[in-house]
Formats: structure tokens, sequence, C-alpha cells
């Protein structure tokens, strides 16, 4: 495990930062450039876009056989760590959820043909995503087990009728990965099926109002009444379905983790820059033992948290699943980004409340983050689960050979 960047990862990285600051950093403060949802608008962003590409800092997870700059999981720590220091930035990089995740697993699993259909109008930017996976009580949600869509054998395809519910990004999306039931197997019982969005027979009943502002496309509430699918277009094999949301989902809270980062990042040189100049009762903000306390934990848990997600990221290389080293990372950086934005705030005090800074649109983005990708509570269960079994070799060393 040596973290050290190679350098073409450190020149990626440092053009992405100076990419961000003199070209997305700026915007959050014309509010001509947010739409009413309160992202980037969309004639803002497919100009940022163009300029990604031609810096050659297009979709790092994608192949480059297909346009991507085909990074490894370790390499995209830095990259998406710097991307997320705007509150635009991912999107304008095409390394934003959910299309990340889709992006990364259709370039794993899918067939030649589904790729070229399917994959690389996202690698273009020329479509948007979703992943289609939970539903509303009783059925599945962190549990996928619980998963109540059912696809069933229909002329030579598949028939699908189901109730999803906060489906990132379906309000904007085209291409749809959906997971449903095939049979009662507990553990192949699950099958991934790909969708575009006017086929017949789904319907979004509803974007979801929340608290927070929202990714492009919404959370949405959807409904399938006898879709039919090809079997084409089925993911991998049936009863895979449980395995493709392993291989699409560890990743994807992993890159959720690594822009977190940036975003906490963010939050700390805001609340820097600003106790470093107010002054209260004859001394700096900075200066006080009190601020000193909260912004050196704060930086404490965010190195922490680096060092938990390139320690995941270099097990997800390897070939590992990650499972615990995920788990300690999303459970560990989504607190942090709340902490780090909590405390900027509060060291802003009355500006760090409006809308001068974007402190308080971070501050409400952040609250999700606790939940997305399976709640803090799943998480220390998984986590309780792996010690249970392992006791003391859950802490064991890596060792070559």
């Amino acid at each position: 495990m040596d973290f050290t960047l190679s350098p073409a990862d450190e020149a990626r990285r440092l053009s992405v930062r100076q990419f961000v600051s003199e070209h997305i950093e700026p915007l959050e403060s014309v509010p001509d450039s947010f739409d009413e949802f309160e992202n980037i608008n969309l004639t803002a962003l497919h100009e940022l876009q163009g300029k990604a590409k031609a810096a050659g800092l297009w979709s790092p997870q994608a192949p480059t056989s297909r346009g991507g700059l085909g990074l490894s999981i370790v390499s995209r720590v830095s990259f998406y760590e710097e991307a997320n220091r705007s509150i635009f930035g991912p999107v304008c990089f095409n390394c934003a959820a959910p299309d990340d995740g889709n992006i990364a697993v259709l370039a794993k699993v899918g067939t030649e043909a589904q790729q070229d259909q399917w994959l690389q109008p996202l690698i273009d930017g020329s479509v948007r995503s979703a992943f289609a996976m939970t539903e509303p009580h009783p059925g599945g949600g962190s549990d996928p087990g619980m998963i109540k869509t059912t696809a069933t054998r229909h002329k030579g395809g598949w028939r699908i009728n189901g109730h999803k519910w906060f489906i990132t990004g379906a309000g904007v999306a085209s291409h749809f990965i959906v997971i449903a039931r095939t049979s009662d197997d507990a553990r192949r019982g699950l099958t991934a099926f790909l969708f575009h969005r006017d086929q017949p027979g789904f319907r979004i009943k509803r974007r979801i109002p929340i608290m927070g502002p929202e990714e492009h496309g919404g959370h949405c509430e959807i409904e399938f009444d006898n879709m039919d699918v090809p079997d084409e277009n089925r993911l991998m094999e049936i009863g895979d379905g449980l395995k493709l949301t392993q291989i699409r989902l560890g990743p994807a809270r992993l890159t959720h983790c690594m822009r977190w980062l940036g975003l906490a990042k963010r939050c700390m040189s805001i609340a820097a820059d600003y106790v470093s100049e107010r002054e209260g009762f004859g001394i700096r903000l900075a200066d006080r033992e009190s601020v000193q306390l909260k912004m050196g934990q704060v930086a404490h848990d965010i190195q922490i948290g680096r060092l938990l997600v390139m320690h995941a990221a270099w097990k997800l290389d390897q070939g590992d699943f990650s499972r615990k080293e995920i788990s300690s990372a999303k459970l560990h950086v989504a607190n942090t980004l709340h902490t780090a934005v909590d405390t900027a705030i509060q060291l802003n005090g009355a500006r760090g409340y409006s809308k001068d800074t974007i402190l308080e649109w971070v501050y409400r983005y952040a609250r999700q983050a606790r939940l997305v990708d399976g709640a803090d509570e799943v998480h220390r269960m998984v986590l309780a689960r792996l010690y249970q079994s392992e006791r003391d070799d859950y802490w064991h060393w890596d060792t070559n050979g």
C-alpha cells in the first residue's frame, strides 16, 4: 500500500484543481448559473463539459478505448476530490452519480453490443442514466432481498411490473438499469435489465421534493406496468442481480466519499479564510483556542477519511470486494462532511447561514450523505457482523505472497 501519487496522477490532479478554480467555482456566485432545483443550469453545464473534454479531463472512470481516461480506482481518488471542490464540479467532468457508477458497471459487465448501445452515449455525455433499485415499503431498500418488482418470462423476453422510488436522476435519464425479481431464490432471485425511458409500460409517477439541492433529474418515484424488455437487454446472467449490485454499489459508495472529501475540504477553506480575517474583542478568530480546536478536529477527520478511502480503493484495485473498508469509509466520510460544513457555518456565523457562501447549500446536501447508499446504521451493522465472524482477524495486515 503506497499512497504516493504517480507523476501522471499528480499532474492530472493539479489540472483538475486549476480547471475548477478558473472555470467552475466562479459560477457559484452567479445566480443565473443555477437552475430551478439549485444545480448548475444546462447551458452553463454543456459549455463547461465541452471545455473539460478539450482539456482531456473527461470521463475518468471510462475505458480509454471508448473515450475515457481509464483511471484505476486509486487514481480516481485525487481526481474526484479535486473535482468536488465546487458544488458543480463532478457533473462537468462526467463523474457525478448516478452516471459515474453506471458507466463503471456497464464497462465491467456489459456485452460489446450493450456497451455500444447503452454505455457509449453515457461516456459521450449525450444521455443521462439512472439505477432503479430502491422501493417503498414493503419493498427493498438497503436490503435488496426484499425487492418486490418482478420480471417474468414473456414472448422470448421479460415483462416487468413494480414500483421504485428515490431513483436519482430519473427525471432526465434516458438509459436505466433496473433490478427485478426473477425467482424466490435467496441468493439468485434478482436480475438486472436495461431499458429506455420511452419504452411503453414505464412512467415517472412524481419527482419527490427533498430538503436539499437536487441532482439533475431529481429523485423520482417510478412505476412499471407490463413493460416488455428483450432478453438481449438483460445484464449478466439470470439470477446475477445481487452480484451486479455488489459490483456497482461498492465502488459507487467509495466515489461518493471521494467527492464528499472535496466538499469537506472546500468548507474548511471557506472557514479558514474567514477566521483569519475576522476579529472580535481585539483578537482574530483564528487565534482563539476554541476556533483552533474546531478546525484541528475537522482537519484530523478529513485526513482519516482520505486514508480510509485510499485503502478501500487500493483493495478494490487488487480485486477485493473491500466490503469492510468501503463501509468504514462511507460511515466516516459521510459524517465528516456533515461536521465540516456545520463547523464552517458556525465559524462564519450569520454569513455561513446566508447564501453569500455555498455553505448553506452544502449543509442541506450533506444531510443526505448519511442516508444514500446505505444509512449509517446499516454500515455499522455490516462492520459488527464482519467483526463477529473475523474477531482479531478483522484488523489483519495485508501481506505480499
